[in-house]
């Protein structure tokens, strides 16, 4: 018998594995005296031992070294309930959209207790998480895992962008801070303009923002610049997020994606585009009607502002355009939806208190910020028709401040959540761990 496990650990040595061999003939040794004292065990299971501690051998150890600060932080960002989590996996079970294969998020609620870190920002389960609740509304312990996913997404944003400005953007004691710099670019632009002693007025007496904020010395430059560099920080965290799933994926044995990002980004958007997996969601179902009209609602407002770019720019037509243009019906509906659904957001978070959490000053701090756009912009528009000038023209420089407010900040807040499920969805298809909701 010793001679035969000799013979295999040689065989194991051969193949580049020299330690296993010593260590099957150390095992076989101790295994055979065992089973003629056991009164002749089964020869067969004696003969597999030494193939079995072979197999062992060759599989190494993973060392796991706990970040607390990071579990401190998940509690501190939201997750304070994580601790009550005594992984019964009835989260996993209640949730419609978790893919079978190693379903979130009870691995995730472990991964937190034990602050592993590296395996929750580079994992795409976070992301692919929807906020459902469902998980919330059906644990067993109140350890409310939607909340703690949530809680984790937010520190994800942090890991990937600018981390002083993500905090900041996260603490209600950073607020005033935070919105003096909009504050600041805009009334700045007024002055350099000249316009805090004159109100100008159009050539018929009528109110044109765009003689108060030039289009060409103001507007265009201030809000492109703001906006290529929100745009280039997004991208920046998408490319790293992207990277970390990656290495993750390969150093778990996986194969790097085939075809890569762009490769599988179109299936990926018409199922975003749709909403597919909200409404899979049982709890709060309806929540995917709210989160459409507020998604289309800015990219309504998104091509209205490329519309006008086009109008002004290209054909020079001047502003301000009649109420019946299409650029303007556009502009008009898209608020008007941005407004019922964020309404619709609020509402539910009241009347499911009972089942989910209401939500963070994370949370509220986006949908306080979209209430105050939306109907800024509604009331510069229904003021100047008003003819009101002293009342028009600070609505309108609230306005200004707000979409600036909302582009400086947009690479740290909730707002980026749209870029990060978008890259996590698309890495989900192309690795096969989700191929998407049909």
């Amino acid at each position: 018998m010793a001679d035969e496990s000799v013979e295999k650990g040689e065989e194991a040595g051969a193949a580049g594995e020299p330690e296993a061999g010593e260590a099957a003939e150390g095992a076989d040794s101790t295994a055979e005296p065992a089973a003629e004292s056991a009164g002749g065990q089964d020869t067969a299971e004696s003969e597999q031992a030494p193939e079995a501690a072979v197999q062992a051998e060759a599989i190494p150890a993973r060392v796991i070294k706990p970040d607390v600060k990071f579990v401190r932080d998940v509690v501190g960002a939201g997750g304070s309930d994580l601790k009550k989590c005594y992984q019964c996996a009835t989260c996993s079970v209640v949730c419609n959209i978790t893919p079978d294969d190693t379903p979130f998020p009870r691995k995730e609620m472990q991964w937190a207790q034990w602050g592993l870190k590296e395996k929750l920002t580079g994992s795409p389960d976070i992301w692919l998480c929807h906020q459902c609740n469902d998980c919330t509304a059906q644990c067993p312990r109140d350890a409310k895992p939607g909340t703690v996913m949530q809680a984790i997404a937010k520190m994800t944003i942090a890991n990937y962008s600018i981390s002083p400005i993500a905090k900041a953007v996260g603490s209600a004691k950073t607020f005033v801070l935070m919105a003096l710099l909009p504050v600041i670019v805009i009334m700045a632009a007024i002055g350099f303009q000249g316009h805090f002693s004159d109100v100008p007025r159009g050539d018929n007496g009528a109110i044109v923002y765009s003689k108060f904020m030039d289009i060409y010395r103001a507007i265009d430059p201030i809000f492109t610049i703001f906006f290529v560099i929100a745009a280039i920080l997004l991208i920046m965290g998408g490319r790293r997020y992207w990277s970390d799933m990656v290495n993750n994926h390969v150093s778990d044995g996986g194969s790097p994606p085939e075809k890569g990002f762009f490769g599988n980004l179109w299936p990926t958007v018409t199922e975003f585009l749709a909403h597919k997996r909200f409404r899979k969601c049982d709890e709060t179902r309806d929540r995917a009607n709210s989160h459409l009209l507020v998604f289309y609602a800015f990219v309504g407002l998104f091509l209205t502002s490329a519309w006008a770019f086009v109008y002004i720019d290209i054909v020079h037509r001047e502003s301000p355009f009649p109420l019946y243009d299409p650029i303007k019906i556009l502009a008009n509906v898209s608020a008007a939806a941005g407004i019922i659904g964020i309404t619709m957001v609020l509402i539910y978070k009241f009347t499911h208190a009972g089942k989910i959490s209401r939500g963070s000053y994370y949370d509220w701090w986006l949908i306080g910020t979209i209430y105050v756009l939306l109907l800024t912009g509604i009331g510069a528009e229904l003021l100047r028709e008003a003819n009101s000038a002293v009342l028009a023209y600070p609505v309108y420089s609230l306005h200004l401040m707000t979409v600036l407010f909302l582009f400086i900040y947009t690479p740290f807040s909730k707002m980026a959540h749209m870029m990060y499920r978008m890259v996590a969805l698309v890495f989900a298809r192309a690795t096969g761990r989700d191929l998407g909701v049909e």
